[in-house]
C-alpha cells in the first residue's frame, strides 16, 4: 500500500488524495517527530511560569481572561473538546473526514503547535485502522478554523464519541480504538486547542473539488465537441491562431481539446449547406471562452490550495525563537473566497452545457434533427424530459453560485465577530461538483444519440469511439421510448469514473 510521510514542510494535494481517497498509510517522518518534541518543550516551560498564556493557561475564545491553574489544565483541553464537538445534521463523507484528519496531522508535524509527538503518533494510527469519527454537515463557520468537524475527530482521539471503523460500521470509538490496540490519549497543556484551530476541513474539499473538476473541465470540452458535430457546425472557431490573439491559457487548451476530438470528423463544415448560416450560436461558438475561464479560475484556486497545503494553520503558534504568539491565521477567507468562485464557474460551464442540449432537442434550431431527438415524434417524447432534468440540475447549479463568503454570523459573545463560512463555501460546493457531472452526462447522452441520427455523415474517430464505448456501459442509443432513468445514471457512471476520456484518449492522447 502507498505510504505517506509527514514531514515539517507541509504536503501535495497528491498526498492529500491518496489518504483520503486511497487509503494510504501515514508515517511520520523524523524530522517531523524532532520538531514536535523541540515544540513541546516550549509549551512546557511556558505551563510552568506564573504568566497567563493564551491556549496554554487561559479559556478560550470569549473567555481567554481566566487564567486556570495546573489542576485543570487536563480538564481545559478536554472540556474544549467535548464542548465544541457541537455539530448536528447528516454525517459528512469518508473521504472528508479523512482529508480533514490528515491535513489537521500536517499541521502539528510542522512543530509549531506544541502537540507531543505521542498525540500526532495516535492522529497517523487512526487513520491507518481506517477508523473514521462522525463529523456532522453543520458547526463550523469557517473561522478560528473548521471547529466542530476538527473537535469530532479530536473527540474520537480521546476514545470519546462515534466513528465508523474500516467495515463501514459506526461504534463508539473507545471499542473501535481498543479493537485496534490504540491507547486514547490523554490532552495536556495547549493541545485540545491545537487540534481544533485549522482550515483543514474546507481545504480537504478545496483539493478534491480541483481533482474532479480537471476531469470534468475536460470531458465538458468531449461533450461540447460531440454537440458542435451534432449541430453541423464549424471547427474553424477553435483554430489556435484565433485563441493566440486572446492568450488565456484555459481557453486555449479548451478550444485545443476540442479540435483534437473533432478531428477528421464529416459533420463539422455543413454549416453552408441547406439552411446556411455565417455563425454558430454562443454555447457552441463560445464553448472555449466559458470552458477557458473556468479552467483559469481553477489554476488561481489551485495556487491558494498549494499555499494552504504549505501552511501550519493554528492559534497560538509556536515560533522558531521561542516566542508562542497569538494571530488570526486561522480565518478561512482565502480558501473561501476561491470555493465560491469555483461554484461560479461550475455554474456557468453547467448551464452552457444544457443550452447545447436543449438546441440539440428543438427542430426549430438543430438543423434537420428530429423534434427531441425522437423515433416518432408525437408518439414518442425522445429527451424532452431529460432535458428538464438538465434544466432542474442548472437551476440548483445557480442557487448554489451563491457566495457563502459574502455572509458572516458573529459568534462567542462578540469576539470571532466576523467569519468566513467557507466550510458551507466547501459544501455546496461539493453539491455543485455533483451535479455538474449530472448535466455532462445529460449533454453526452443526447450529442451521442444526435450524432448517430446524422445518417450519411461520418463522425470524428475520436467520437465515434465515444458512442462504441458509451454503448457498451449500457447506455442505449436511437430508438422508441423506454425507461429513461437508468440510462442516465449509466451515462453519469460513464462520466464520473473516467471512461469518457478513456474513450477518447485512446485516439487523440491526453487532453489537456
Amino acid at each position: 500500500m502507498h505510504t505517506v510521510v509527514v514531514g515539517t514542510s507541509g504536503v501535495t494535494a497528491s498526498d492529500v488524495l491518496a489518504v483520503a481517497r486511497g487509503g494510504a498509510r501515514v508515517e511520520l517522518s523524523e524530522e517531523a517527530v524532532a520538531a514536535l518534541a523541540a515544540a513541546r518543550e516550549i509549551v512546557d516551560a511556558l505551563a510552568a511560569k506564573p504568566d497567563p498564556v493564551y491556549g496554554v493557561s487561559t479559556g478560550f475564545g470569549a473567555l481567554a481572561t481566566r487564567h486556570i491553574s495546573p489542576e485543570l489544565r487536563a480538564q481545559l483541553q478536554r472540556n474544549i473538546v467535548r464542548s465544541h464537538a457541537a455539530g448536528m445534521g447528516p454525517a459528512v463523507e469518508r473521504e472528508v473526514v479523512r482529508a480533514l484528519m490528515f491535513l489537521r496531522l500536517k499541521t502539528v508535524c510542522s512543530g509549531h503547535t506544541g502537540v507531543r509527538p505521542e498525540v500526532a503518533q495516535t492522529m497517523a494510527d487512526l487513520l491507518n485502522a481506517r477508523i473514521t469519527p462522525v463529523v456532522h454537515e453543520y458547526g463550523s463557520l469557517g473561522c478560528s478554523g473548521d471547529l466542530a468537524p476538527l473537535s469530532h475527530c479530536a473527540l474520537a482521539l480521546m476514545g470519546e464519541g462515534d466513528a465508523e471503523g474500516p467495515d463501514g460500521v459506526v461504534r463508539p470509538a473507545a471499542e473501535l480504538l481498543a479493537a485496534h490496540g490504540i491507547q486514547p490519549v490523554e490532552l495536556r497543556e495547549k493541545e485540545g486547542l491545537a487540534l481544533l484551530n485549522g482550515t483543514d476541513g474546507m481545504l480537504g474539499m478545496l483539493v478534491m473539488a480541483l481533482a474532479d473538476l480537471d476531469t470534468l473541465y475536460r470531458s465538458a470540452d468531449v461533450t461540447a465537441a460531440l454537440s458542435l458535430e451534432a449541430l453541423l457546425g464549424t471547427d474553424k472557431v477553435l483554430a489556435p491562431e484565433l485563441h493566440a490573439i486572446r492568450p488565456h491559457p484555459g481557453q486555449a487548451a479548451s478550444a485545443a481539446n476540442m479540435l483534437a476530438v473533432l478531428k477528421g470528423s464529416g459533420l463539422t463544415g455543413h454549416h453552408q449547406d441547406d439552411a446556411p448560416r455565417v455563425q454558430d450560436a454562443y454555447s457552441v461558438r463560445c464553448a472555449p471562452q466559458v470552458a477557458g475561464a473556468g479552467r483559469d479560475t481553477m489554476a488561481h484556486a489551485r495556487l491558494v490550495a498549494d499555499r494552504e497545503l504549505a501552511a501550519a494553520v493554528d492559534n497560538p503558534v509556536v515560533l522558531p525563537d521561542g516566542r508562542v504568539e497569538s494571530n488570526g491565521n486561522f480565518h478561512g477567507a482565502p480558501v473561501g473566497y476561491v470555493l465560491d468562485f469555483l461554484a461560479i464557474a461550475v455554474a456557468d460551464l453547467g448551464s452552457i452545457a444544457e443550452r447545447r442540449t436543449d438546441r440539440l432537442l428543438d427542430k426549430n434550431r438543430s438543423h434537420g434533427l428530429p423534434p427531441f431527438l425522437a423515433d416518432d415524434p408525437g408518439v414518442d417524447s425522445g429527451l424532452m424530459i431529460a432535458q428538464y432534468t438538465q434544466a432542474a440540475l442548472v437551476s440548483e447549479l445557480k442557487r448554489l453560485a451563491v457566495p457563502a463568503s459574502a455572509d458572516s454570523i458573529p459568534s462567542s459573545a462578540m469576539q470571532e465577530d466576523h467569519v468566513s463560512m467557507g466550510w458551507s463555501a466547501a459544501r455546496k460546493l461539493r453539491t455543485a461538483v455533483d451535479n455538474l457531472t449530472r448535466v455532462i452526462a445529460i449533454e453526452l447522452y443526447a450529442a451521442t444519440r444526435a450524432v448517430e441520427l446524422r445518417e450519411g455523415l461520418t463522425p470524428a474517430p475520436a467520437t465515434r469511439a465515444v458512442i462504441d464505448a458509451v454503448r457498451e456501459a449500457g447506455v442505449q442509443g436511437t430508438g422508441p421510448d423506454r425507461f429513461l432513468a437508468p440510462d442516465l445514471a449509466a451515462a453519469d457512471a460513464f462520466v464520473r469514473d473516467g471512461r469518457l476520456l478513456a474513450a477518447v484518449e485512446k485516439v487523440t492522447g491526453p487532453l489537456q
